[in-house]
């Protein structure tokens, strides 16, 4: 992947969406109870309402998961500059985001970063 890119994860029954930052890591939102394993995200933060946004190693999101570089969007958006990708996604570091599965989930997250705009056709 390159710096930028959107990475999408395939999870049972759905898909974690992460943003790559280069050097092996990614940002993404994970439950905001430290205690809960990765694979819930979706389930802790629905009931919770709210996300916190790590940096991690790309391998470790992953786990043993299947995964691929998804700019999906890039046919129908114009992806901001990979500079300005890279300086919003840092400015969300150990942050507290919302979280809603319908309007404000990981893609919508990583989408935003990505092209500014909140996209994710995994909920329409």
């Amino acid at each position: 992947p390159e710096p930028g890119d959107l990475i999408e994860i395939k999870r049972p029954l759905y898909q974690h969406w992460a943003l790559y930052l280069g050097d092996g890591y990614v940002i993404n939102v994970t439950p905001v109870d430290e205690g809960a394993p990765s694979l819930s995200v979706s389930t802790v933060s629905i009931f919770t309402g709210k996300a916190k946004v790590k940096k991690q190693l790309l391998k470790e999101v992953v786990e043993n998961h299947a995964w691929k570089v998804n700019n999906k969007y890039d046919r129908s958006r114009t992806p901001l500059p990979v500079a300005k990708i890279i300086w919003r996604a840092e400015s969300y570091i150990d942050r507290e985001v919302p979280y809603d599965l319908l309007y404000s989930n990981c893609e919508h997250f990583v989408t935003m970063l990505h092209y500014g705009e909140k996209v994710s056709d995994q909920v329409s």
